[in-house]
């Protein structure tokens, strides 16, 4: 009799299982494609409250974006090594074969950039090796696609037949590690005061916000937030709104102490991530003309110089307006 804790990163829906003998004692998931690292512990814990004794960790291999995809590899993998239990690795795409019901067919996981992470089926075997393409590729082949997420559930059930060791990440990832002692998460009201803190010490003299700019800001319902902590205190905050069919980057603030640890990196990345989602064509931004840091940042993340603006941040002070295309 095995109990298997099976869980699915490779989409937007972190899914989450715990499967007695074949039959799920509970089945989780959640719908957000910036969010599994902060909802994937959450589920866990849910579901070892209804059973905490686990024989077997099912963990879906991909492919899938890398960034999703690493932290359930990660968070499975550390629970086994924690538990001293043994780890199976599973394709995503199998699992959701599982589920087909057709003959001939693809199965298809968004892999954002306008492709897709596929492989072919025929009568419930994979036929084609998982492989990544542009949408247009794949719906050319004449073939029914299915693109549902995969279930934890047949995660585990693969899991009896499957032993794959090796992530199927199928292209180099965009992702860094996370800069070391730092965590991320979503502004709130009570951030504020932090907010207008720091941004009055790196702004003094340079018409900084004010609290009730922050105020207004982090409730606005369109606009998105986030902080950087350390050791629970703030060291840098930005933000991005919608503005027609672009984002917008409003700000981007690190603390001096903690530059050039990767923290700007991780923020445009996450800011990039939610403008995607919105399907818009392209994220926008301005930095100083003689901002020697920010610039190759934005330029190694696909930003390109558009325009000049004089006197932007003040007298003699111009600011290069830069464009990232979202859409090819």
């Amino acid at each position: 009799m095995t109990t298997i804790l099976a869980i699915d990163t490779s989409t937007d829906r972190t899914s989450v299982a715990i499967v007695h003998d074949g039959k799920a004692l509970i089945e989780l998931h959640h719908d957000d494609p910036l969010a599994h690292g902060e909802v994937l512990p959450k589920l866990v814990q849910e579901a070892l409250a209804v059973e905490n004794k686990i024989d077997l960790v099912a963990i879906g291999m991909g492919p899938g974006p890398f960034t999703g995809l690493r932290v359930g590899i990660a968070f499975g993998q550390s629970f086994a090594l924690g538990r001293g239990i043994e780890w199976r690795g599973v394709s995503s795409l199998d699992a959701i074969a599982v589920d087909a019901g057709e003959s001939d067919y693809i199965v298809a996981i968004d892999a954002r950039r306008r492709e897709l992470f596929w492989a072919r089926y025929f009568e419930g075997k994979r036929v084609t090796e998982p492989a990544v393409s542009v949408h247009q590729i794949v719906e050319e082949m004449g073939v029914t696609i299915i693109r549902n997420p995969p279930r934890a559930l047949a995660i585990a059930e693969l899991a009896s037949v499957q032993n794959q060791r090796e992530p199927d990440y199928l292209r180099r990832p965009d992702a860094y590690p996370l800069p070391a002692g730092i965590t991320f998460r979503t502004a709130n009201a009570m951030d504020a005061i932090a907010l207008y803190a720091l941004e009055q010490e790196i702004y003094a003299g340079e018409d900084p916000w004010s609290l009730a700019q922050f105020k207004e800001e982090i409730a606005a319902s369109d606009r998105y937030y986030l902080v950087a902590l350390s050791a629970g205190e703030v060291i840098g905050y930005a933000g991005v709104m919608p503005a027609g069919d672009v984002t917008d980057i409003l700000t981007m603030t690190v603390a001096p102490a903690f530059r050039r640890k990767g923290i700007a990196r991780e923020f445009l990345k996450r800011l990039i991530d939610w403008s995607r989602n919105k399907k818009v064509e392209a994220v926008m931004l301005e930095v100083r003309k003689d901002n020697a840091e920010a610039i190759p940042l934005y330029e190694a993340h696909g930003f390109r110089k558009i325009s000049v603006r004089a006197d932007y941040y003040g007298p003699g002070k111009t600011a290069i307006v830069m464009r990232k295309e979202l859409r090819s």
